[in-house]
């Protein structure tokens, strides 16, 4: 038994349709969730009286067959069926006899599909949920360990103000926090089960809705039962989503493969997580960084081509829908395994503190901090910023940094400069001055870490 249907036909089909309209190949995946969701339905068949309770038991223990089967690597996906439901459905009626030809009462493919990739999305969001959590403990511990870690931060790619390695780590934690929330928020909009809807009218069986919702972990059923079988927005929800969390990684990807070049040599990388060249014997490659950033674009590809694949789909169900699977299970495939690599690469990288503290001096990141100086004599801040400008410019031509000038040299250009300027403008000043809840001082991340560590604590893992 290859296909479901075949009664209205008189002709086989066409070998090259057959081929170009099967899914096995790529839709055994979801066994797992069409094998449960058919044995909740089988309970629901006979607790309504729809089918005989012994019937329901047969059905449901050759379905548990099924699937121990296919995990023992006993039972293997075959050519000649259509999808994974006419090759669970064959072989339940190979097992079992004619009870297993009642399965199927008062469902159909379409919010069986329907139901297959809303729990296998589930599941999903809870993979990628917990790979970014165990992310976010990582950076969390690196921030812990660097608030005192000066390091120039930027605007523009230039050098702009002193910040902590921690303070830079936490932007990236807050981005990665929003991505966990994120992905929350669209599993529990995707948490209704559709199995009911039939092909697009619901059933004229009584089926009990609520009971296999609830039997498959739902919070409920879905309640039009044309949008149940029609729509695949929660799969598009879930692809934006890993967009963004690819963007995020791809942005910090990209930070983490210019400071490992000899330029700046702000981080070595773990040769565990490297690659060498075939010809260049120095060479030490940020690979893991690079296809995580190369990856984004394919991610971004999968949702892409849903979005337009559901653009212009009247209502119901329409076999275009079937192209949602391959797409998104390459790209929940690649965020997951960009994760969990770059989660390894990033807790092995060794940061070199003292380059990155000489490149905040050299960088002038204390300029800002030096015309507020001036302000605090009493000069108005323009004033200032001209004359801290002209300041940085000898600086650049002498080869020096600002702490690194006699007095003399700095009252040519205002006499308002005394002593005290070069704790005014010491990195450690300028960053532990900043003590606003959000920024770069010491104290003000431990207070961040603290909250941040209550949060992590308060989500744990699914």
């Amino acid at each position: 038994m290859a296909q479901l249907w075949g009664g209205r036909f008189t002709k086989e089909t066409n070998a090259a349709v057959k081929s170009f309209n099967d899914s096995l190949a790529f839709d055994s995946r979801l066994y797992y969730e069409d094998i449960t969701g058919s044995m909740a339905h089988a309970a629901m068949l006979g607790r309504q009286g729809i089918i005989s309770q012994e019937e329901a038991d047969r059905i449901r223990s050759g379905l548990r067959g099924i699937l121990m089967d296919i995990e023992k690597g006993e039972l293997v996906f075959e050519d000649g069926y259509e999808d994974i439901h006419s090759f669970v459905e064959a072989h339940l009626i190979e097992r079992i006899g004619d009870a297993g030809k009642k399965l199927h009462t008062g469902r159909s493919r379409n919010d069986q599909v329907a139901l297959d990739m809303r729990m296998y999305v589930r599941k999903q969001t809870e993979a990628v949920r917990n790979e970014l959590i165990s992310l976010l403990r990582t950076i969390l511990r690196l921030m812990e360990e660097n608030t005192d870690t000066f390091m120039p931060g930027f605007t523009h790619m230039q050098k702009a103000q002193p910040v902590t390695l921690a303070h830079h780590l936490g932007a990236y934690f807050e981005m990665f926090k929003r991505d966990v929330q994120r992905i929350g928020d669209c599993r529990e909009r995707l948490n209704l089960c559709p199995l009911g809807a039939g092909a697009l009218a619901g059933t004229t069986y009584p089926l009990d809705r609520n009971f296999t919702a609830l039997e498959l972990g739902f919070r409920g059923p879905t309640l039009n039962s044309m949008d149940s079988v029609s729509d695949r927005d929660y799969v598009i929800e879930f692809l934006s989503d890993l967009s963004l969390v690819m963007m995020h990684l791809s942005r910090f990807s990209e930070e983490m493969i210019l400071w490992n070049s000899n330029e700046y040599r702000f981080v070595e990388m773990d040769d565990a997580y490297s690659t060498g060249s075939s010809i260049m014997p120095q060479k030490k490659n940020p690979d893991i960084c690079e296809l995580v950033r190369g990856k984004t674009g394919r991610v971004y590809g999968a949702l892409m081509s849903l979005l337009t694949t559901m653009k212009g789909i009247p209502l119901a169900y329409n076999k275009d829908m079937q192209e949602d699977k391959e797409p998104a299970f390459d790209a929940i495939d690649n965020t997951l395994a960009c994760i969990s690599l770059f989660n390894g690469m990033l807790g092995t990288l060794t940061f070199h503190k003292d380059v990155m503290e000489k490149s905040a001096v050299r960088g002038f990141t204390n300029a800002t901090d030096a015309a507020d100086y001036l302000v605090l004599k009493g000069i108005p801040f323009r004033d200032a910023h001209g004359i801290i400008g002209r300041l940085v410019l000898y600086c650049i031509e002498q080869g020096k940094g600002i702490e690194e000038l006699g007095l003399e040299e700095l009252r040519q250009f205002s006499e308002a400069f005394d002593s005290d300027i070069y704790d005014a403008v010491s990195l450690k000043t300028c960053v532990d001055k900043r003590l606003t809840i959000g920024g770069p001082a010491a104290a003000a991340m431990e207070d961040v870490i603290r909250q941040e560590k209550e949060w992590l604590a308060s989500v744990g893992s699914i």
